[in-house]
């Protein structure tokens, strides 16, 4: 199927607000559940919001954009929902590079 840009780019903008979204939901889920499944995660997200701002001239730092991806600031959900990595997470988290985009 061919899209025209504005319909592809509208699309793909639905599509990041419902992951954005279901990240939102699933607090139980942890970052490096995801970063060891998928290799991003909430944060690598987050610097590639800032980034794209940046690349537009938007002044949308890295803490900013936590706080969309988030739904609240960064440290407010740190303190919620952040559990203490497992052994056997930061074992796999380090044998995938142990490292964010």
């Amino acid at each position: 199927m061919k899209l025209d840009d504005q319909t592809r780019l509208e699309l793909e903008a639905a599509a990041f607000r419902r992951l954005v979204q279901h990240f939102r939901e699933r607090t139980d889920v942890q970052n490096i559940d995801v970063m060891n499944l998928a290799g991003f995660c909430r944060n690598c997200l987050s610097k590639w919001y800032a980034a794209a701002a940046a690349e537009r001239g938007l002044d949308i730092d890295y803490e900013a954009a936590r706080e969309i991806v988030y739904g609240m600031p960064y440290a407010e959900w740190k303190t919620r929902y952040q559990t203490e990595a497992t052994p056997a997470q930061q074992t796999a988290f380090q044998n995938q590079g142990g490292g964010h985009d």
